[in-house]
């Protein structure tokens, strides 16, 4: 069963992710989405671990580079990040386990804050008030849809929607 989550405060949970040594869990690279008889265009992040994860995305918009979180998405369940077709060819995930402390991260720079937030902009973090993360970076090809898959178990592949 797919369950969309929306976009939540994770004030009670985030303070422990960054004061836990980083621990890159292995991400599960964009994985094909199943054609229903209802087809949706989004960006859609699943949860295939045992825990709460936090979940930060980051992308080009009209207004130059935003970046937009905290989902939080509970155990076996996905949340839609992006409603609708996708404008951009490139998108940037950052996650992290709220039981665990692991994180899902990449090499491109961007802005977090510790509660909900959408950050304009990627430069300055720590001037502005920010914290600054890796986040990794899909290339969608410029589909309308494209979903992630978070998962422990390291070296998954990625796949085409």
């Amino acid at each position: 069963m797919t369950e969309t989550v929306s976009k939540k405060s994770l004030k009670n949970t985030i303070g422990r992710f960054f004061t836990v040594p980083a621990f890159a869990y292995a991400l599960s690279i964009g994985a094909p989405l199943l054609v229903a008889s209802e087809a949706h265009a989004d960006f859609r992040v699943c949860n295939g671990t045992q825990n709460l994860v936090g979940v930060a995305i980051g992308y080009r918009g009209k207004d130059g580079w935003n970046t937009e979180g905290w989902w939080q998405v509970p155990a076996s369940t996905c949340a839609t990040l992006i409603e609708g077709e996708l404008q951009s060819r490139y998108y940037y995930l950052y996650a992290e386990d709220a039981a665990r402390g692991g994180r899902w991260t990449g090499n491109v720079n961007m802005c977090v804050a510790e509660n909900e937030f959408k950050i304009t902009g990627v430069n300055d973090c720590f001037a502005r008030g920010y914290q600054r993360m890796g986040f990794k970076e899909y290339d969608t090809g410029r589909q309308g849809s494209w979903m992630v898959q978070l998962s422990d178990t390291p070296g998954a592949e990625e796949g085409k929607n």
